[in-house]
């Protein structure tokens, strides 16, 4: 018994794929610089011989680390502060007036907005009859005249004009 929990003990680590690799498997490569390399399986092996980076090898650890796969199951995700709204006093108003404003009922802000409608209407038409007299001609003395000239005829640019 005591064999066996040794030999579990000592589950070496594939050098490319980072697996554990169980007694009785995988192959020992020694590098040119002496250094004693496991490998899990003979694609490792043949991978690592072709010189292939271990984090561009979807399946391998490094990859996975490398593009954070596998994380959120470890570490709960931080929760982001909200930052509070903060109301200011506009130019025209201070902030006790747009609170009030904020507070009234819709019916009474319609009203509100009727009755300046009203008074709008009642200073034009009082401008309207001021400003014209009897007659129906403006109060200037002699009228407008201009004429209606169609658009194809001169003018800047190519539309108008000679052709070259």
């Amino acid at each position: 018994m005591c064999t066996s929990l040794s030999r579990i003990a000592t589950a070496e680590v594939c050098a490319l794929s980072e697996y554990r690799i169980y007694p009785g498997n995988g192959k020992l490569m020694i590098r040119r610089d002496g250094k004693p390399i496991w490998l899990g399986s003979s694609k490792a092996h043949s991978l690592t011989l072709q010189r292939k980076k271990a984090a561009k090898l979807v399946w391998t650890q490094a990859w996975r680390r490398l593009h954070k796969k596998g994380i959120t199951e470890t570490a709960a995700k931080k929760k982001k502060t909200r930052t509070g709204k903060v109301q200011r006093a506009v130019v025209g108003a201070s902030l006790e007036d747009i609170k009030k404003k904020a507070s009234q009922k819709s019916e009474v802000r319609t009203a509100q907005r009727e009755a300046a409608l009203k008074e709008l209407k009642a200073k034009k038409a009082a401008n309207k009859s001021k400003g014209k007299p009897a007659g129906g001609k403006p109060a200037g003395g002699k009228p407008h005249s201009f004429q209606k000239v169609p658009k194809h005829m001169g003018g800047k640019g190519k539309k108008g004009g000679t052709q070259r």
